[in-house]
């Protein structure tokens, strides 16, 4: 289990590689270069200029999150042949500088959603993201936006770029014709278009669930059951193409059974990396973030932790979102101390699963 804590870098995080490097079992980041836009190529020389700061920084940096799908490949437009392109050109300029997994997600115009980012848990008085979906009831997507915006802190957030929004409009409408099927051809010509790269490089394709793990809006989404990302995998044999096993996102609805599903896609060697994380179910389509400790929320650590290590143990893992806890301020759910804690649990039950494994 190779631990990573997710950077945004120095001019967008409060969070710093020192920082980062100070947590005891840290290896590396999941990067970002969050000012490209979906559809952009990555260049050589920023995509160096960060990593070579990372490496400076005494840590790796194997994996890249968030090198979005332009949403014309998703709806199929004409545009996407030259959209695919840049993306294969992005594959090969982060293969060059050593980057081994690239994290993306095919949901349509929404990469996540929560109704409130600063959430007070009145149990402990820390402050989480949370979900109800009462909350959007009669709110348009647009609505939505802004509120999302609205309570960002200040900070830019992923998939909810200002460029991709103010074409929200015209997108909602041309997803308005398109129903699952579409969507999966679409996803298909999009593989077809950038594994061989992959395959070339030696970068392996890691797809995001969706978050949460339901429709919304009327969108078709394809990424938020067990058996949603068995068809996925089907669309290409190619271990180029894989997932990012996200338990939060999937963990929403209680019917994911998360450690099987990690067993299921690990022992097929389909599991690219892991996002850990854990959340409260509070009611229908309600939740909050919690702490990764198991008796907080819902998620059985211990178990999904054991099915990564008896099944893909060799995965990038890194704490996924955090509640803001002693009066930390910064971008929602990706404060330092909350993930830094995450990090010394989740080490700690992997170092109980291998000592006991050598002992048996």
């Amino acid at each position: 289990m190779k631990m990573t804590f997710r950077y945004f870098g120095a001019k967008s995080d409060t969070v710093s590689l020192s920082q980062i490097r100070q947590i005891p079992g840290m290896s590396g980041i999941m990067g970002f270069l969050d000012y490209k836009a979906a559809g952009e190529v990555w260049g050589m020389e920023e995509i160096k200029t960060y990593i070579d700061e990372v490496h400076a920084a005494g840590l790796a940096c194997e994996v890249i999150e968030s090198v979005n799908v332009h949403e014309d490949i998703k709806m199929g437009l004409p545009s996407r042949d030259r959209y695919i392109e840049n993306y294969c050109a992005t594959i090969r300029n982060l293969a060059a500088c050593g980057v081994k997994v690239i994290i993306y997600n095919f949901m349509p115009v929404f990469d996540w959603l929560r109704t409130d980012l600063h959430r007070r848990i009145d149990a402990d008085g820390s402050y989480s993201m949370y979900y109800d979906e009462a909350e959007i009831e009669g709110l348009s997507p647009l609505d939505l936006t802004a509120r999302m915006n609205a309570g960002s802190n200040g900070f830019s957030l992923p998939g909810w770029e200002s460029a991709r929004m103010a074409e929200l409009k015209s997108t909602l409408s041309h997803y308005a014709q398109m129903g699952e099927k579409e969507l999966l051809q679409n996803y298909q010509y999009f593989l077809d278009g950038v594994i061989p790269t992959c395959e070339a490089c030696g970068v392996v394709m890691a797809c995001h669930p969706d978050d949460p793990a339901w429709p919304l809006f009327g969108l078709p989404r394809l990424a938020h059951s067990e058996a949603g990302l068995a068809r996925i995998l089907e669309l290409h044999p190619s271990k180029a193409h894989a997932l990012c096993i996200c338990t939060g996102s999937l963990g929403a609805a209680p019917e994911n059974d998360l450690p099987a599903i990690i067993r299921r896609f690990g022992s097929l060697g389909r599991v690219g990396c892991v996002h850990i994380r854990n959340i409260k179910r509070l009611g229908y389509r309600k939740f909050r973030e919690a702490s990764h400790l198991s008796a907080d929320g819902d998620l059985d650590m211990f178990e999904i932790v054991k099915a990564v290590y008896e099944t893909c143990p060799d995965a990038y893992v890194r704490p996924d979102h955090g509640r803001m806890i002693w009066g930390e301020t910064g971008r929602p759910g990706y404060g330092l101390y909350d993930r830094a804690l995450g990090v010394a649990y989740l080490n700690g039950l992997f170092e109980a699963l291998d000592k006991s494994a050598r002992q048996a």
